[in-house]
């Protein structure tokens, strides 16, 4: 039997194999439960396609679905059922005639007894390494009761370890306060889940139980259904991703005054979050980071959730910000991401292979109000986004992080949510009113890795350009909104 080179077999699927540490120890029953439409048929499909292309036969025993629609949702995918041998078992089929009369043995136990040995006997006669049994929900009711159905799987379950055979057993997932005859007797426990959300695409995950004897990575991961099978994500973990310690190193910004404020830049491996009403600048002074790393040739990415990459780009032309070269050299990323077609587990994947594939030095994601939306029903999103935001830092990646808060001025300035705690720098952006306009003014309020300029300066735009100016000593209170002029030198 073809084995990978940790004696596992690889389920098919790379996310899988992935949190698997490897795959599955061959030899065992496994079961796969999950809602309709999770997904529980590709998966098997998957599984028994990888070892067809290993040269090892596979036999998919169908209790529910025809041939035909088998076929059918093999098409859908593009698989191919080679080496693979279907086999549809009806159970009144097995059982004999309607007419046929049981004189001693009620009828469900006939027909239980009569299929399981059907399976056995195709087994026999197919001799297959990897066997799908779909679905357990057929067996329990004939069997009817939970000891007489527990037994009959003990008797699958010992006879296929006797020849060294991997078996998937699919089920439906029973409700919360049922228990699986079949979870207690498996060798392992793979469960998915359909999550229905308010609005926008069903999210999916899946959630190892349980492995006897195998280390794998615990919690939920987030899969998507595409043409091809199942793509999982595999949960990050950051603490999987830690490498030597990164030598101290600045990102500048190409504004002098800027990068004056974070005394000198922001260094590489940090998180900054920009934070600030809408319209401010926010964006732009991301955009002016990337735009720096770009002409030093470092690889650069933009996640835009809240504005259309064409209007992105006219922006950043108006304000001399040139990013259409490096578009076109692959030096930048730029995307737009559509919060109701997004899992959070997709999203984090995308940063994680761009970081890992493409070599990204700088991630922007624009906004974290998007970001939510698109994790509206995720109880756990300041849990993930510091799993992100270590990873990047651990990976030497620099990231910025955009935050609109709701208001414009004054003190009813509030924020969606809290997270400055977990950012290592945070660059607060204000409007204030002075000599009858509507100005903005920027502070740096944080820096974890050292010292930083305390003071308050105007952000302009003058002749298509960024300018920050110098600090604003002549006025107090510039960050609520309504500064007090204190005299001096009034501003240009």
């Amino acid at each position: 039997m073809s084995k990978n080179q940790r004696g596992l077999l690889s389920t098919g699927i790379s996310g899988l194999d992935d949190i698997l540490h490897g795959g599955l120890a061959s030899g065992f029953i496994y079961l796969i439960e999950g809602n309709p439409g999770a997904g529980k048929t590709t998966l098997a499909l998957q599984f028994l396609m990888d070892g067809a292309k290993r040269g090892e036969k596979g036999l998919y025993v169908s209790l529910a679905e025809s041939e035909a629609e088998l076929q059918l949702v093999a098409d859908s995918h593009g698989f191919s059922l080679d080496n693979i041998t279907v086999a549809k078992l009806s159970p009144p089929e097995i059982a004999g005639a309607e007419s046929r009369h049981y004189t001693v043995f009620q009828p469900a136990e006939v027909e239980l007894a009569d299929i399981l040995e059907t399976i056995l006997a195709k087994v026999r006669d197919v001799a297959p390494s990897r066997v799908v049994i779909d679905s357990m929900s057929e067996l329990r009711m004939l069997a009817r009761d939970s000891l007489r159905y527990r037994r009959q799987v003990l008797t699958l379950k010992q006879f296929f370890e006797t020849r060294d055979c991997t078996t998937l057993l699919l089920d439906e997932r029973l409700r919360d306060d049922q228990q699986s005859q079949v979870q207690t007797i498996a060798h392992g426990v793979i469960c998915l889940e359909v999550l229905p959300r308010n609005y926008g695409i069903t999210r999916r995950r899946l959630e190892i139980r349980k492995i006897r004897a195998a280390e794998f990575r615990e919690g939920y991961h987030d899969y998507l259904i595409v043409r091809g099978g199942l793509r999982v994500f595999p949960r990050l973990v950051s603490g999987e991703h830690r490498h030597k310690k990164m030598p101290s190193e600045v990102l500048p910004s190409g504004l002098n005054e800027l990068d004056a404020l974070f005394n000198g830049g922001v260094q590489r491996g940090t998180s900054t979050l920009i934070a600030g009403p809408t319209g401010c600048g926010k964006s732009t002074l991301c955009t002016q980071f990337v735009v720096s790393a770009a002409k030093r040739d470092e690889k650069g990415a933009i996640f835009t959730f809240d504005e259309t990459c064409q209007s992105f780009l006219e922006r950043s032309r108006g304000l001399g910000l040139k990013i259409d070269p490096y578009l076109d050299k692959k030096i930048v990323h730029l995307e737009q991401v559509d919060p109701a077609e997004l899992s959070p587990g997709e999203f984090v994947d995308r940063i994680r292979r761009g970081v890992e594939e493409q070599g990204w030095r700088v991630v922007v994601i624009d906004s974290l109000n998007g970001l939510m939306n698109s994790m509206s029903e995720e109880l756990a999103l300041t849990v993930q986004l510091h799993e992100v935001l270590a990873y990047l830092s651990q990976m030497g990646v620099a990231s910025f992080l955009v935050l609109a808060q709701y208001g414009l001025l004054g003190h009813a300035m509030t924020s969606p949510t809290d997270i400055s705690y977990l950012a290592d720098n945070v660059l607060l952006l204000r409007y204030f009113e002075v000599t009858g306009e509507v100005r903005q003014a920027l502070s740096v309020v944080k820096r974890r890795s050292g010292p930083h300029e305390r003071s308050i300066r105007e952000l302009s735009i003058k002749g298509r350009k960024l300018v920050i100016g110098q600090p604003l000593t002549n006025f107090a209170g510039v960050l609520t909104g309504t500064p007090i002029y204190q005299g001096g030198q009034p501003l240009l």
